[in-house]
């Protein structure tokens, strides 16, 4: 009976992985860690793993999921570390299936499990791993083999490592472009793990083999090879080793190619020195922005700022800003959109009055750009001109712009301005937001997209910290309780909305003075929209007057009789919320 009990569990295992349906074979495989551990460690090293490694004949979600419980987690359910090269086997085989996500999540998994093996079991069991796939028939395997030689290379013994590095070679050689393209993936991770001499030695070489691929989709991913391998040499040595690849990558015929090295341009442009920038890669870089390709100008775009700052100021007057001031009127939207991201960062490297005379004329002009995402760009990153400009100067060249956007058609456009207000009053002064940006900011509060009045909320909420409780008494408090009256219902909404968001930045006395007298009669609203978001303001506000015994005694004798009859109200959500904002006022 004890020997059947014993045997219970791989049976049902076996059963539920033969069974017609995948799901049950599915959720058998999420529970091998449960059965390895009623098993115990013998019985799940010579029964459940030898059992894995041969039923593989399976649907790739179930493969997927096999490949994902075997990592260094099922370590322990085997009898620790030293036995881990045991999961090598079914991991192997999983790691030739010709499903890709099933090869790289197995692939994964035998990286993880190598971090957890000793050198005599990477020399015993996964070098022979590593041959068998980087030799296999089938050019599944010899993919899946690129990856797998960065985690272990520092743990293999050093008569081998040359074999080792042998074989990675091969896979740079190899016949099938897959394979090559997966070898240019992860060259750069083994890279790393070699000393400098055999980077230069054994790397360079094929590094150099693969960036002259016939194929583009194998050369577009040796820049990123060309990134490591620049980083891993001094800039003496980028410059006499790398020089003519990185020229190579930037006038490379396919445009695919060509976009990863601008999409990479500074970190390339960091490895080599400033005169080499100055004298090489800046004009190759203003050749990118250029490009015939939207996509390499739009990539290029992306990396002005980084570049501007490897040039100096004059470089980038000379060199960079007739093109960027092409690239505002740039056919492309997605090319204007990229430039208006990052445009911004250029003024505190060219200072106050380049910024004045070149900068602000672009800036102006990308803010009336009929895209709407080039205009959201510019709005969201003010900030970092006007700490070159000053505001004031900021403010008579933009804000007439800004009021115009203030108005926009796309409401994200009218979000951007919105959530870049509580930042420009803050600059601004009070003074000149009640004159200029005050009614506009109310204005919002009526606008017909809830994620404005929304937003616009927030916006009163943020500038009440700004400028003090008392400003918001006087200001903006006023106009908001007015808008509780209203004939139509989604202002009086969002004047509970307002004072809900708004009113953990008010004080006792404000809440008491203003807020309630509009709110409570809100409570016998027709709309029970309005009722219901009464008492879940309520809730908010017991939580604010409870601070001090004046507003204790506001919750207990004005919120709470409100809320008991709202408790009672005829309709469901209007009773809900109200039963739940009376639990938090009880507890004041």
């Amino acid at each position: 009976m004890e020997a059947d009990e014993q045997l219970y569990p791989i049976a049902i295992l076996i059963d539920e992985l033969k069974s017609d349906d995948v799901t049950l074979r599915l959720n058998s495989i999420h529970r091998i860690s449960t059965i390895a551990l009623a098993l115990g460690a013998e019985r799940t090293r010579e029964e459940l793993i030898p059992f894995l490694h041969e039923s593989l004949d399976d649907e790739d979600e179930v493969l997927l999921a096999l490949a994902e419980e075997l990592d260094d987690r099922f370590v322990e359910y085997l009898g620790g570390a030293r036995y881990a090269h045991l999961l090598l086997g079914p991991l192997e085989n999983l790691a030739t299936v010709e499903e890709t996500v099933v090869r790289e999540k197995a692939c994964e998994s035998i990286n993880k499990v190598a971090r957890v093996l000793d050198t005599q079991q990477v020399q015993d069991a996964y070098i022979p791993l590593l041959k068998r796939l980087s030799g296999g028939e089938w050019f599944t395997s010899r993919t899946s083999a690129a990856s797998l030689f960065a985690s272990v290379y520092t743990k293999v013994p050093a008569a081998q490592q040359a074999d080792v590095r042998a074989m990675f070679a091969m896979l740079c050689h190899d016949d099938t472009p897959m394979v090559r393209r997966a070898a240019a993936r992860d060259m750069s991770g083994f890279a790393k793990q070699l000393p400098k001499p055999l980077v230069l030695s054994d790397m360079l070489p094929l590094y150099r083999r693969l960036a002259a691929d016939d194929q583009d989709s194998v050369r577009l991913l040796t820049v990123q090879d060309l990134v490591t391998l620049a980083e891993l040499l001094n800039r003496e040595e980028t410059a006499q080793q790398l020089l003519p690849q990185v020229r190579s990558a930037f006038q490379d015929k396919s445009w695919r190619v060509r976009y990863m090295a601008a999409d990479h341009f500074v970190q390339l442009a960091s490895a080599v020195s400033e005169d080499l920038v100055r004298e090489e890669l800046a004009p190759a870089f203003v050749t990118l922005l250029r490009d015939s390709e939207a996509e390499v100008r739009t990539a290029a775009a992306g990396q002005i700022p980084g570049v501007a700052r490897l040039m100096g100021q004059e470089s980038i007057l000379t060199q960079l800003m007739p093109v960027i001031r092409e690239l505002s009127e740039d056919p492309s939207q997605h090319v204007r959109a990229a430039l208006a991201a990052q445009i911004s960062a250029l003024a505190p490297l060219l200072g106050k009055d380049v910024t004045i005379e070149h900068l602000l004329p672009i800036f102006l002009q990308l803010l009336k750009d009929e895209f709407p995402d080039v205009r959201l760009n510019i709005i969201s990153r003010l900030e970092q001109v006007n700490e070159v400009v000053g505001i004031d100067l900021l403010s008579q060249s933009l804000l007439p712009a800004i009021m115009e956007l203030a108005e926009d058609k796309q409401w994200r456009v009218r979000q951007a301005i919105i959530e870049n207000i509580p930042l420009l009053a803050h600059q601004l002064g009070v003074q000149f937001f009640d004159e200029q940006l005050s009614n506009l900011c109310m204005s919002w509060l009526g606008d017909t997209v809830f994620s404005i009045r929304e937003a616009a909320t927030v916006n009163l909420k943020k500038l009440t910290e700004v400028f003090g409780v008392e400003w918001a008494r006087q200001t903006i408090i006023p106009k908001v309780l007015q808008m509780g009256t209203h004939p139509n219902y989604l202002y009086r909404m969002t004047t509970i909305f307002a004072v809900t968001t708004m009113a953990p930045s008010l004080d006792t006395n404000t809440i008491v003075s203003s807020v309630l007298a509009t709110i409570l009669p809100m409570a016998e609203d027709p709309i029970p929209n309005i009722r219901f978001n009464v008492a879940k303001n309520f809730e908010v506000l017991a939580g604010v007057l409870a601070n001090n015994p004046e507003g204790v005694q506001v919750v207990r004798e004005k919120l709470v009789p409100t809320l008991r009859t709202l408790s009672e109200d005829r309709d469901p959500d209007v009773r809900f919320y109200a039963h739940r904002a009376l639990e938090a006022a009880s507890r004041v």
